[in-house]
Order: structure tokens, then C-alpha cells, then sequence
């Protein structure tokens, strides 16, 4: 269990990342907003697009390393 929640969080950091980094670039080429496109793009990307990576990927980290290591356990 302990195993899981720690690449779990692994996956959260690495998700939050990719997702601010993601969200900060698409809402920087396709926004409408003239007047402040890059503090729109970097408030939504730290505090909306981030943690919303960092969830996703903490739950497919999760699940898969469960099914991972029932998988290990069930060939030997």
C-alpha cells in the first residue's frame, strides 16, 4: 500500500507539472483575452490546470501500480 501511494505522489508531481505547463501554453495561444493573456494563462495554469493534472495523474500512478504488482505477484 505504501508502495502505491508513494508513486502515486510521484505521478502527482510530475502531473502537476505537465498540466500547468500544458494549461499555461493552450490558454496563452487560444485565448480571447487581450489585455492580460499572460496572467490569465499563469494564475489558471498554477491553480486550476495544475492540480487538476496533479489529481489525474495521482490516480492512474495509483491504479497502476496495483494492477502492476498484482500482475508481478501473479507470474511467479
Amino acid at each position: 500500500m505504501m508502495k502505491r501511494l508513494c508513486i502515486g505522489l510521484l505521478c502527482a508531481i510530475g502531473g502537476y507539472f505537465v498540466g500547468a505547463f500544458a494549461g499555461y501554453f493552450l490558454i496563452k495561444w487560444f485565448s480571447a483575452n487581450v489585455h492580460d493573456r499572460s496572467l490569465e494563462a499563469a494564475m489558471s495554469s498554477i491553480f486550476v490546470w495544475g492540480p487538476f493534472g496533479a489529481v489525474v495523474a495521482f490516480v492512474v500512478g495509483f491504479i497502476w501500480c496495483s494492477r502492476s504488482s498484482r500482475s508481478a505477484g501473479a507470474k511467479v
